[in-house]
């Protein structure tokens, strides 16, 4: 039996994606046994994460300073935004360095059966950031799925009434598929296939 220190560790680590109890316990073990180096490194750098993570208010990522480090960026082409449903979509993609552009997280997904509806996401600041101008493109990079097929409808038809070209990744995504989880290649391919909305 472990004490219920341990036990608890493996108890949050196992709720971590992609971790059951079962690796959990093996990730504690693995930790326990290198308590000198890698457990040190992992608790200062939880502790650094901790201290100094931030919503970009410009775009929803996820970084150390607030705007993030892709919308400072000079060199990210400012006339190009990519709608993503989630912070990990953006890294899938950003992660594939095939879009150059800017970002915009809506935070999910529209689904009535989980009651998430328009104002609940940040359906409103990206339409704001639109109709500032000075944006040609806007990609929308939803997932393969009902509720994100919804989300790309309703937000192509909010912004029918701006002067930007809409397109939106090829439907060469499997079917209930997640950006988070495809292999570059497959992103690669969607987003040179993109193709306008409507």
């Amino acid at each position: 039996m472990a004490s219920q220190e341990i036990e608890t560790l493996t108890s949050v680590l196992s709720r971590l994606p992609g971790l059951g109890p079962r690796s959990a316990r093996r990730a504690v073990l693995w930790l326990i046994k290198r308590r000198e180096s890698s457990l040190v490194q992992l608790l200062d750098a939880l502790a650094a994460v901790r201290e100094t993570l931030v919503e970009c208010q410009t775009c929803g990522n996820v970084d150390t300073s607030d705007p993030c480090a892709i919308c400072v960026d000079p060199r990210r082409d400012q006339r190009s935004l990519c709608v993503v449903e989630d912070v990990a979509d953006l890294w899938a993609l950003d992660r594939a360095r095939l879009f150059t552009g800017r970002y915009h997280v809506l935070g999910g997904r529209l689904s009535a059966l989980d009651g998430v509806r328009p104002e609940d996401l940040t359906i409103g600041r990206l339409i704001d950031r639109v109709a500032q101008g000075g944006i040609d493109e806007v990609v929308l990079a939803m997932n393969a799925t009902l509720e994100g097929q919804t989300t790309a409808h309703y937000i192509a038809e909010r912004l029918e009434a701006y002067p930007v070209r809409l397109t939106q990744l090829a439907h060469g995504l499997p079917v209930g598929g997640e950006l988070d989880y495809l292999d570059e290649g497959t992103l690669a391919q969607a987003l040179r296939a993109r193709r306008p909305v409507g």
